[in-house]
C-alpha cells in the first residue's frame, strides 16, 4: 500500500501580482495617444529638426507718391483714420500685380523664377515640383504666392515687399524683379493717364480748328457771292451818301424857296425842281439798297453777322481747346506717379524660415489639444453607455 498524497490549497497563481513581470513604458502608453500625439510630433520633428531646408527672406519697402502732395480733405482724413487712405489705391495696384500672372510672367523674363522655385539643396517637401507633381502654369503660380508678401502700412503709406527662396541671392533677386515691375506697371499707368488727357484736349482743338475753318470759308464764300468785304461797311457808306444827298436837296429847297419869293417867274426854278428830283430819285434808290426787298442789304448783314459770330465762338473754342492742352500737359506732369524705394531689396545672411522649434511646438500642442478633445468625447459617450 502506497503513502497517501497530501494536496494542500493555496493561493491561485494569477492572484500572486508580485509574480507577473511588470509590463515596459511604452506599452502602457494608449494607442490613441501614440497614433495622435506621438507619431505626428516625432515625424514633425524629423522633417524641421532634420529634413527641412533652410529659407532666406529678403525685405523691401517703397511708398507709391505723386511728386506734390495736397492736403487731404476731411473725408481723406476720415477715411485715413479706418485705414482707407485716399492714395492707397495706387499701392495697391502694385500690391495685385505682385501677387497676379502678370506679375509672374514679367519676373520670369527677368530671372528664373521655376529653378529658384526648385532649389538645388531644396527638400522634396518644399521644392516645386515634388517629385509626385507634375509641372503646370497653375501650380507654379500657387508655389510661386508662397513665397511672396506684401504688405501695406496705413499709417506711413509705405509697402512691405517678403520674398522667399532657398539661397539669399535667388529671394533678392525676386524681390529686385517684382520692384521693376512694379515701377514700369506705375510708368504705364502714368503714360496712359497723360495719353488720354492730352488725346481728348487734342481732339477738342482738332474739332475746334475744323469749326473755325469752316466759318472762314463760309465768310470767304459770302463775299464772293455778294461781291463785297463787308455789308455793314457798304450800308454805312450808302448811309452817308444818303446824308449828303439829303443835305444837298435840303440845299437846293431853300435855293428854289428863296428864288420863288423873289421871282415867282423865274426861268430858274425848273432846273432846280429838276435837280431836286434827281437828288430825291437818287436817295429813293440808295435807301431801297439798304433796306427793301431781299436784294437790299439789310437781310445781307444779318447773314454776315451770323457768319461773323459763328466765326468768332470757332475762334474762342479754339482758344480754350488749346489752353486744355497745355493744361492737360501740364497735369500729366504734375500728377505723375512714382514709386520710390525706401529700403532696397537686403542680402539675408541667416536662414529666417521654417521657424523649426515653433513649427514643432505647434504640431505637438495641436496634437495633444486633438487628443484631449477626442478622449472627452469617448469619455463622455462610455459613461453615457454605462448609465
Amino acid at each position: 500500500m502506497s503513502d497517501p498524497k497530501l494536496n494542500y490549497i493555496g493561493p491561485v497563481p494569477e492572484a500572486l501580482t508580485y509574480q507577473r513581470p511588470a509590463k515596459p513604458f511604452w506599452r502602457k502608453v494608449p494607442l490613441a495617444f501614440v497614433i495622435v500625439v506621438i507619431v505626428p510630433s516625432v515625424v514633425a520633428a524629423f522633417y524641421f529638426f532634420l529634413l527641412a531646408s533652410d529659407r532666406y527672406v529678403s525685405e523691401a519697402r517703397f511708398i507709391v507718391r505723386m511728386p506734390q502732395q495736397t492736403q487731404p480733405s476731411s473725408l481723406g482724413v476720415a477715411l485715413q483714420g479706418v485705414g482707407l487712405s485716399t492714395g492707397s489705391s495706387d499701392a495697391f495696384a502694385v500690391h495685385e500685380y505682385v501677387n497676379s500672372r502678370d506679375g509672374l510672367r514679367d519676373l520670369s523674363r527677368r530671372i528664373n523664377v521655376k529653378a529658384i522655385l526648385k532649389g538645388r539643396n531644396a527638400d522634396i517637401f518644399s521644392r516645386y515640383p515634388s517629385p509626385w507633381q507634375t509641372p503646370n502654369e497653375e501650380d507654379t503660380f500657387h508655389a510661386y504666392q508662397k513665397r511672396i508678401v506684401v504688405g501695406y502700412d496705413s499709417t506711413t503709406g509705405i509697402s512691405t515687399l517678403r520674398t522667399e527662396a532657398f539661397s539669399p541671392q535667388d529671394a533678392r533677386a525676386m524681390a529686385e524683379g517684382l520692384l521693376e515691375g512694379g515701377e514700369q506697371l506705375i510708368n504705364r499707368m502714368n503714360e496712359r493717364a497723360s495719353t488720354d488727357a492730352v488725346t481728348n484736349a487734342q481732339s477738342a482743338v482738332e474739332q475746334a480748328r475744323a469749326k473755325l475753318t469752316k466759318a472762314q470759308i463760309d465768310i470767304t464764300n459770302f463775299r464772293n457771292r455778294e461781291k463785297f468785304i463787308d455789308p455793314a461797311r457798304s450800308a454805312t457808306e450808302s448811309g452817308s451818301l444818303i446824308g449828303g444827298l439829303l443835305e444837298t436837296v435840303a440845299g437846293l429847297r431853300a435855293e428854289r424857296a428863296q428864288i420863288a419869293n423873289q421871282a415867282p417867274q423865274s426861268p430858274q426854278l425848273p432846273g432846280i425842281d429838276g435837280r431836286i428830283a434827281a437828288y430825291e430819285s437818287q436817295i429813293a434808290a440808295e435807301r431801297a439798297k439798304i433796306v427793301g426787298d431781299s436784294g437790299s442789304l439789310a437781310p445781307k448783314i444779318a447773314d454776315y453777322e451770323n457768319l461773323v459770330l459763328a466765326r468768332e465762338f470757332a475762334d474762342r473754342e479754339l482758344a480754350q481747346a488749346t489752353a486744355a492742352v497745355l493744361s492737360a500737359q501740364q497735369d500729366a506732369s504734375r500728377q505723375r506717379l512714382y514709386l520710390d524705394r525706401v529700403v532696397n531689396p537686403d542680402l539675408a545672411d541667416k536662414s529666417t524660415q521654417p521657424r523649426r522649434l515653433m513649427s514643432f511646438l505647434t504640431v505637438l500642442f495641436t496634437s495633444l489639444m486633438l487628443y484631449g478633445v477626442g478622449w472627452l468625447i469617448w469619455a463622455g459617450i462610455k459613461e453615457h453607455q454605462q448609465t
